[in-house]
């Protein structure tokens, strides 16, 4: 039996300054939730070995806010670095929820988000309900949270949809409501993705396959103030293109079961590396072969995932072909 209904789920690294200005706003907001619903809410926050000030900052936090109108918070303090997927499954074993709410530290939710996403849930089916981003960029708020995608040339193409439909191919990490149960049963975050990209279209993309049900809310908005995180000031450009393209073939690999897909991921593979020479693109051979050196775990991961399955990937991204 679950302690809490929502556990909330906040990832972090070197964090700091965002946490300062962003988890007062989010916990006057759950102070607000918490007195019209009456719900259970604990705040987990997951640090990934911050070299910043941020454990102190947490426990600033922690000591000024615990036990406000019955409000939980904790910090998961890892002794290691091990990217995204390991710090948010680190932070959601410590969950008790039924729900979890996985957001980031630059993402701040606007009051009555939750229960728009919480109306979903009444389906036993439905694992996860996307927010609505207001997503702050160059000056300019883009709407997004929906997304759509399909197979295209050997690979899966993803882009943002409309936001005037419900359903999505997936869920942002940053911005989501999952029912825990089913989290558990896909077996959360795939770590083999880290420090970072993919892994929520992978768990998102996952959860379609096996026949659950996923869903974008447009009436649950939290604003995304997008600041120069981690991911730049630890990694150059080179790095992150290679990481990216490592785990585009990673997700291929572990998830593609359709034969004719297969043949066509295979067939397409001259024309990327003939184009990736005269790119002079050797960010894509290097995230190539890093991927191949992983095969024996994405083999090992794709017996377990196969069990699951229920659709081909045809049927997942059939309703995305806008």
């Amino acid at each position: 039996m679950s302690i809490m209904d929502i556990s909330v789920v906040i990832p972090n690294f070197n964090g700091e300054n965002l946490l300062k200005k962003n988890i007062p706003k989010l916990i006057e907001v759950l102070e607000d939730f918490i007195q019209t619903s009456g719900k259970r809410i604990e705040v987990i926050i997951a640090d990934d070995n911050s070299q910043d000030e941020s454990i102190g900052v947490i426990k600033d936090l922690i000591l000024k806010y615990q036990g406000s109108n019955g409000l939980l918070i904790k910090l998961v303090e890892g002794k290691s670095n091990i990217g995204f997927s390991g710090n948010v499954n680190r932070g959601v074993r410590e969950a008790t929820g039924d729900f979890l709410l996985l957001l980031n530290t630059d993402v701040i939710p606007r009051k009555g988000f939750l229960q728009p996403l919480l109306v979903h849930f009444k389906d036993p089916e439905m694992f996860a309900v996307a927010c609505m981003d207001e997503s702050v960029e160059g000056g300019k708020v883009i709407l997004r949270g929906r997304g759509i995608g399909s197979w295209k040339r050997g690979f899966l193409i993803h882009s943002k949809g409309s936001i005037e439909k419900t359903n999505t191919l997936w869920i942002s990490g940053g911005s989501g409501l999952f029912r825990k149960s089913i989290w558990d049963k896909l077996g959360g975050l795939n770590e083999i993705y880290n420090p970072f990209y993919w892994e929520d279209i992978d768990l998102s993309y996952r959860a379609l396959k096996s026949g659950f049900k996923i869903a974008f809310e447009k009436e649950s908005k939290v604003i995304h103030e997008h600041e120069t995180g981690a991911i730049k000031s630890r990694f150059s450009s080179f790095d992150v293109k290679t990481i990216a393209y490592r785990n585009q073939f990673i997700f291929v690999w572990q998830n593609l079961t359709d034969l004719n897909l297969k043949l066509i991921h295979v067939m397409w593979l001259p024309y990327y590396f003939a184009k990736a020479v005269l790119n002079k693109d050797a960010s894509f051979f290097l995230g190539f072969f890093k991927a191949l050196n992983l095969i024996p775990k994405i083999i090992e991961s794709n017996s377990r995932r196969k069990k699951m399955f229920t659709k081909s990937d045809r049927e997942v991204t059939a309703p995305f072909n806008e």
